[in-house]
């Protein structure tokens, strides 16, 4: 534990100061695919009974009309964002009929291409705009990548604690330059230990054979219709995942919030050959916003971005300039198939102490060597995570997977130590507990749970995964909402379906003008 999170971890202890750990923000964006009855993608419509997707605050689509996004409020006990994220997996059971929610990251059996329906969000511009753009990821990437689901967590500091930290450190900077300096600080420290989250919750090693499309691949067959790899904890987030060649030469550093608006800003503007070549339009019909690196900021992929809450119409680059770092979008994990939600309150309560320690831990600038240890680290965990003895890179060495997996625990329990002290109870620390016992027995990680499961009830990856999301069901269908809670559910709808009537009637402009507008809005940043 380095001298600075010493310090900082001493003042955050003190009694004038403690209770400020208690005012953190968490929320939660869940994806999940829509099956039918027998377990294929659902090719029906986004219910109308869950509200619109433009505009409903809690129950939107991602990219497929089929892949449903559920999103909490930010709240500042990590149980009642569960409880708000449960409530809403309650509302959508009430209303999908005969149809179940997937319950691991990876997708069902997919059918073909073409027939993967894009998430539509009506006839107003902004509405258009979400469509094209997703058309332009079916161009770009295939629909089959765009189908896989993963869970966001959402968190922030309490904002009291940037300018306690920034006296007691005699910073001078304004403080809005200082706590977004804090929270690059934190990625960059994610980018180095980010590893460790996928050993403990990665929970994808397997996946449907048909999901490659017939690519070529290094996967081993487990049965007819499932491919895995034996040590693997998260397919999803390996190459096979998400993954893009523009992307490839895009690493936005992480050396201020400056340098990182200025790569990603860079990429929303400049032109990308083989996008160029295929153009906007075809046949009159718009099939991808632009010809650019990025259509628009949030096609980068990426395992962690800081985040600003966006004015109506702004753009995120925008936010993040006019006003800074907010929090930060936790983008790397998987779906566990064992949890009716996909996660739980143990893992969200070591996932705070994990982000805590990135915060107030040192954090210097990451080298080039470095940030390309960073890079090899996680994708060795990702495909081979669980192989006895396995090697990490740190500092230009070798070091064992499970030695640092154990020194990182040994610092993060501070945090925990601290969340407790401030929260009340043990929880944190328990939940720490039980990433030690993961590091200590590979067989209690969920990746190892899953291969587990298929091994010895010999299923398929779809078999069991249709298997958990039909016991879910039975879970979330088994105490339904209160009467009350039921109907502000459905005031929620019929509040969003009036509020994408009105944006449709109350447009002005055409469709053309406004992307020109949207894409003018980033070009008259680069001053």
């Amino acid at each position: 534990m380095s001298d600075l999170l010493s310090r900082r971890l001493a003042l955050l202890s003190k009694p004038a100061h403690l209770n400020l750990l208690t005012q953190c923000l968490h929320g939660i964006e869940r994806e999940c695919l829509r099956v039918d009855s027998q377990g294929q993608l659902a090719l029906t419509p986004h219910p109308i009974a869950l509200g619109s997707a433009l505009t409903h605050p809690q129950i939107t689509t991602d990219y497929s009309e089929s892949l449903l996004e559920f999103i909490t409020p930010a709240e500042p006990d990590p149980a009642a964002t569960l409880a708000d994220l449960e409530q809403i997996h309650r509302f959508a059971y009430s209303k999908l009929d005969n149809e179940y929610l997937w319950s691991p990251s990876m997708p069902c059996p997919l059918p073909e291409e073409e027939v993967i329906p894009i998430a539509r969000y009506g006839n107003s511009n902004i509405g258009r705009l979400k469509y094209v753009y997703r058309k332009g990821l079916a161009l770009r990437y295939g629909k089959t990548m765009q189908c896989i689901a993963g869970i966001h967590y959402n968190f922030s500091l309490p904002e009291a604690v940037w300018p306690l930290l920034q006296v007691a450190e005699d910073d001078t900077q304004s403080p809005r330059d200082y706590q977004s300096e804090r929270y690059i600080a934190l990625i960059r420290n994610f980018r180095r230990y980010s590893w460790l989250l996928m050993y403990l919750f990665g929970a994808s090693p397997a996946l449907d054979a048909g999901f490659l499309r017939g690519r070529p691949h290094k996967l081993q067959q487990l049965d007819d219709h499932t491919l895995y790899l034996p040590y693997a904890t998260s397919l999803r987030m390996s190459d096979l995942g998400y993954q893009s060649n523009a992307q490839a030469g895009l690493t936005p550093c992480y050396d201020d919030l400056a340098s990182y608006t200025d790569s990603l800003r860079c990429a929303v503007s400049t032109p990308y050959p083989a996008y160029a070549e295929a153009g906007t339009k075809k046949d009159g019909e718009w099939q991808q916003l632009n010809t650019n690196i990025l259509q628009i900021e949030n096609e980068y992929y990426s395992n962690i971005r800081p985040k600003r809450v966006t004015y109506s119409g702004e753009r995120p680059i925008q936010a993040l300039m006019a006003r800074g770092v907010q929090y930060v979008e936790v983008r790397c994990l998987d779906i566990n198939p064992f949890l009716p939600m996909g996660i739980d309150l143990e893992s969200a309560r070591f996932i705070d102490a994990f982000v805590l320690f990135c915060a107030l831990q040192d954090s210097p600038y990451l080298s080039s060597n470095e940030c390309h240890g960073c890079t090899y680290n996680f994708l060795t965990v990702v495909k081979e995570g669980r192989k006895p003895g396995l090697q990490l890179q740190r500092n230009g060495l070798g070091i064992g997977l499970q030695e640092w997996a154990n020194e990182l625990l040994d610092s993060i329990g501070k945090l925990s130590a601290l969340l407790d002290q401030s929260n009340g109870g043990d929880q944190h620390v328990q939940a720490l507990a039980a990433q030690r016992a993961k590091v200590a027995d590979v067989t209690l990680t969920p990746s190892a749970q899953v291969l587990s499961a298929l091994q010895a009830n010999k299923q398929t990856f779809a078999e069991f995964s249709f298997q958990q999301s039909q016991a879910h069901a039975a879970y979330f269908r088994s105490t339904p909402l209160s009467a009350e809670q039921s109907a502000q559910f459905e005031e929620s709808v019929k509040q969003s379906l009036a509020d994408q009537a009105a944006t449709e009637a109350e447009q002005s402009g055409d469709f053309d003008t406004f992307v020109a507008a949207y894409q003018a809005s980033i070009l008259a940043l680069a001053v």
